[in-house]
């Protein structure tokens, strides 16, 4: 059990790794560049949509390939996750409404403010502490 949680980990560090590798080579780690993309009236820049795309591409042969050659479990072993039907409730929505009004404020999501700490600006520091509140606070009240 120990070797099949090591490994886990190793595959789980080297996907962060990879993760945010890719967004820091294609800028999508700069604040500015995630704001020219949710500028559509103004100087909009596509180029996130490209990388969200080329992703989803990746991904979407991936999983098509593993599930069609009868695959019904991970890597490691674990039950493939079942796709929960969608819900659309209050918590969707006001969840939904909470985090694009902060991305669009200061044009960061949780992953590359992860990475952005790195930078040392205060301001990435002051963003990932209310995060983790906000995890918090989610947890504590169940919202």
């Amino acid at each position: 059990m120990k070797t099949k949680n090591s490994a886990l980990l190793l595959i789980a560090l080297v996907a962060g790794a990879l993760f945010g590798l890719g967004i820091a080579v294609s800028g999508m780690i700069s604040p500015a560049k995630v704001q020219g993309f949710l500028d559509i009236t103004g100087n909009w820049d596509p180029s996130l949509a490209f990388v969200m795309g080329g992703a989803l591409c990746v991904f979407a042969t991936g999983y098509w390939w593993w599930t069609r050659t009868g695959h019904v479990q991970c890597a490691l072993g674990s039950d493939l996750p079942k796709v929960p039907a969608p819900v659309i409730d209050k918590r969707l929505i006001l969840g939904a409404a909470i985090f694009g009004i902060g991305w669009g404020l200061v044009g960061i999501c949780p992953g590359p403010a992860i990475g952005l700490l790195g930078s040392l600006q205060w301001q990435v520091g002051l963003f990932v502490l209310a995060m983790l509140a906000g995890f918090w606070l989610v947890g504590k009240f169940k919202i």
